[in-house]
């Protein structure tokens, strides 16, 4: 039986009739109680569900849900090792590869050859790194990779910029527009400079056509090798190999670009922290997996929010979520979160290729506070659509400015209290255009600090929650499928713009090519 066919399915929509008709936030949250019912402290993370357009019989029904789906089996054999990436017949090993960091960590009882990989590759990039950082001989490292290979990198080096001393500067490069390239190599010294080269595949256009450019900027210096000015990070270390590279790093096949940032894709992150700071985001991530594994599901961070997710796309129809990271070193996380999500969940069959019956993930957006506050916030107030707010902060600063802290923190407290009650135009005020609606959701995730291991247990937490979401809705998060037409469909296009060729083409590809070969023709 297709879920949505399913008994509590159908409660649930039932309810969620009654909620469109029903639930109001700031009436629910005079019972002083509510807090407390609904959130919950999770490694390193309080989350705060209250002010969620859900009650605790929403909650319940979608915890019958998760068993009715076999949530916790199928966690059970993702942390096992077991194929649940279906498509491609492979584990997804990024729990495993963080599990030797975790605080009681335990010798593998396997010891399977896919673990020791992952350990292994990791490993091997720390030491790496810890060589590289003591032999001082590079001044920069340019990384070049996209996806999950620069997104992670990018959002980690920001986050945690205040323990990055003592290492290179590090300049991450995704974009295949030649502008990203040439503005990281402004001022660089091609003696001084590393080059870091993450394809899992080594065949990722953009990243060949980057690493192409940057050998030739570094090869125009006589005497200078590419071999040893670059690291290779690929689960294809052959053809590394081929291409001339001699250091190399493996990244095993159970390891998806989007959570690869846990593996030798992080070696740009151990250069600038250094090693013992990249094990101690190692840890934060394994102490958010042992709570994923073994909390109760009715009081698990990741499947309150995995279920949220659920409620809110499946039920509420509503589409998408907004985040806003109130921490200016989380300024890359809502597009981190997009590629996350989107690429996991993004999808219109389950992972047998039936069609789903219902809505899965939505859009994710968004921009750090303060600054969305003076862009889309007029929006979330007091647009037509009602869209769930993600608030995430820290109590603790790095900078030594508590008058800026205390101000960042009542202006991310005040958002979600002004989206959850709104207010009534007063008669001296504008009816309408001074009235806000309220009634409008969102979470809270407050960190101690922004730290190597609260960073770690931020972002295992949303993966768990995607693998949460994920599995309710029968769908495979592991695969990446939709990327791939665009990808087969532009080396057409390339070599037709070499040659000019448009036939069979439609009017509207072969328009616009002609109008690009006539820029090109006329420079």
């Amino acid at each position: 039986m297709s879920v949505e066919n399913t008994p509590i399915w159908q409660a649930l929509q039932a309810r969620a009739t009654q909620r469109v008709q029903g639930l109001n936030l700031a009436h629910a949250l005079r019972d002083a109680q509510r807090f407390e019912r609904l959130s919950l402290q999770a490694p390193h993370v309080l989350l705060d569900c209250s002010k969620s357009l859900w009650d605790e019989t929403v909650l319940s029904k979608l915890l019958q849900l998760a068993e009715v789906t076999g949530l916790a089996q199928r966690r059970d054999a993702l942390y096992g090792g077991a194929v649940v990436n279906t498509t491609e017949q492979r584990p997804a090993l990024h729990v495993r590869l963080r599990a030797p960091f975790a605080p009681s960590a335990r010798q593998s009882e396997a010891g399977s050859v896919a673990e020791d990989a992952c350990h292994a590759g990791v490993r091997a990039m720390l030491r790496l790194a810890q060589a590289i950082r003591a032999q001082r001989r590079f001044t920069d490292v340019v990384h070049i990779g996209i996806g999950g290979s620069g997104l992670g990198p990018e959002l980690v080096l920001q986050a945690l910029q205040p323990w990055c001393e003592g290492g290179p500067r590090v300049h991450v490069v995704s974009n295949m527009d030649g502008h990203d390239l040439h503005q990281a190599l402004q001022g660089l010294q091609p003696e001084q400079t590393l080059f870091i080269v993450a394809s899992k595949s080594w065949s990722t256009a953009e990243t060949q056509r980057n690493m192409a450019s940057a050998k030739a900027w570094l090869c125009r210096v006589p005497g200078l090798q590419w071999a040893d000015h670059c690291v290779a990070v690929s689960s294809r270390e052959d053809l590394a190999r081929q291409s001339g590279l001699t250091q190399t790093l493996h990244i095993p096949q159970g390891i998806g670009g989007r959570f690869s940032i846990w593996s030798a894709v992080g070696l740009p992150v151990a250069l600038a922290v250094g090693p013992q700071v990249f094990e101690r985001l190692l840890t934060g991530a394994a102490e958010m997996d042992a709570h994923f594994a073994q909390a109760p599901l009715a009081r698990n961070a990741a499947v309150w929010l995995g279920l949220l997710d659920v409620w809110y796309a499946s039920f509420l129809q509503m589409p998408g979520r907004c985040v806003a990271p109130y921490h200016h070193g989380l300024r890359r996380l809502p597009a981190y979160l997009q590629q996350l999500e989107m690429e996991s969940n993004g999808k219109q069959v389950r992972a047998d290729g039936t069609p789903v019956g219902y809505s899965t993930t939505g859009m994710v957006w968004g921009e750090p506070g303060t600054n969305g506050q003076h862009a889309f916030f007029q929006w979330l107030h007091q647009g037509t659509q009602c869209i769930p707010v993600e608030f995430i902060a820290a109590r603790k600063a790095e900078h030594g400015l508590p008058e800026h802290q205390e101000a960042l923190l009542a202006n991310a407290l005040a958002q979600a209290q002004a989206l959850m009650q709104g207010s009534k135009a007063e008669p001296e005020q504008l009816a309408g255009h001074q009235d806000f609606p309220g009634n409008r959701p969102s979470t809270f995730m407050l960190l101690d600090a922004l730290t190597p291991e609260s960073l770690g247990a931020l972002l295992a937490l949303h993966e768990h929650r995607v693998f949460v979401a994920g599995t309710v809705w029968g769908i495979n998060s592991f695969d990446q499928w939709g990327v791939e037409l665009g990808k087969t469909l532009a080396k057409d296009l390339r070599a037709r713009m070499a040659c000019g060729d448009l036939a069979g083409l439609d009017a509207s590809t072969a328009g616009l090519m002609a109008y690009c070969r006539s820029e090109a023709e006329e420079v």
